[in-house]
């Protein structure tokens, strides 16, 4: 039997090689890219069977560019997964938080750590495209006096000593992923939760009448995200996420919302799993 291969962001060790593995067992390959593009592409070509995508986190907001990834390359959601995030601050075995001069990750993980390094000034912040990848590096290029911030399973694969445990500012702190397929899931009896996308003109009171719609029909909007539409000037896309409690309700809603607005894609109807 063919082992399942699933597309991730980042290296062995990262927050989506994490997911991959809680969601599809250790038997898997994982296909490793450094940016989100040739995640989706991968996926939309056929050369993975799935992909793991971070759409949005609780304290750094929402990933715009990937609602455009799904939109462009016709991706399917899946399912949902939401991960505590710990990030700990990792350098070569030996060194303590005195040592350290040079900090590097992901830009949101500097950014959900910020308040740990206002009190020690000395260390200088250095953006970089994922957190375990910087601490691959480090153990490969025995850099002493940089550190990383990534995840636990990061500074067990890399031989790195966590020297500052769950620095995040706020403690209760997640990452929403989503698993994305290429061909449109059948929805099972048990979902409550879809995801759309809305194309309306910028016309008065168009987004209100929206909202009010959705909100008659007794359907909670958990997330809304605007982007214009380039190739049509003042036209908005809204990506929403919609729970609902039934089905055919919400079967109706999407009906009356098509009628009212025009275009409606769903990306995908699936179990909300939020903690």
């Amino acid at each position: 039997m063919n082992q399942l291969k699933i597309a991730i962001q980042g290296v062995l060790g990262s927050f989506h090689h994490q997911v991959a593995l809680r969601n599809f067992g250790e038997v898997i390959e994982i296909l490793d890219f450094t940016t989100f593009e040739p995640v989706a592409r991968s996926v939309a070509n056929g050369e993975a069977d799935f992909a793991v995508m971070a759409i949005e986190n609780s304290i750094a907001g929402a990933i715009l560019p990937n609602y455009d990834l799904i939109d462009r390359y016709g991706l399917s959601i899946r399912d949902e997964y939401y991960l505590p995030i710990g990030h700990q601050l990792m350098a070569l075995p030996g060194q303590t938080i005195e040592d350290i001069t040079e900090v590097r990750s992901h830009p949101m993980a500097l950014l959900q750590c910020k308040a740990f390094f206002a009190q020690h000034p000395h260390i200088r912040l250095k953006e970089d495209t994922d957190t375990a990848s910087v601490a691959r590096d480090i153990a490969k290029e025995n850099l002493k006096g940089v550190a990383a911030i990534a995840s636990t399973i990061a500074a067990e694969i890399y031989g790195m000593e966590i020297i500052a445990a769950d620095i995040q500012t706020v403690k209760s702190n997640f990452t929403r992923f989503i698993i994305l397929q290429k061909e449109a899931v059948k929805p099972a009896n048990s979902v409550n939760k879809a995801s759309i996308k809305v194309t309306i003109q910028n016309q008065q009171g168009g987004l209100a009448k929206l909202l009010t719609l959705i909100s008659e029909n007794g359907i909670d909007l958990s997330k809304i995200q605007s982007i214009p539409v380039i190739e049509k000037p003042w036209e908005y896309a809204f990506f929403i996420d919609l729970v609902f409690e039934d089905h055919v309700i919400f079967s109706r809603t999407i009906e009356e919302i098509r009628i009212t607005f025009g275009e409606v894609k769903i990306f995908g109807e699936y179990l909300s799993r939020k903690q």
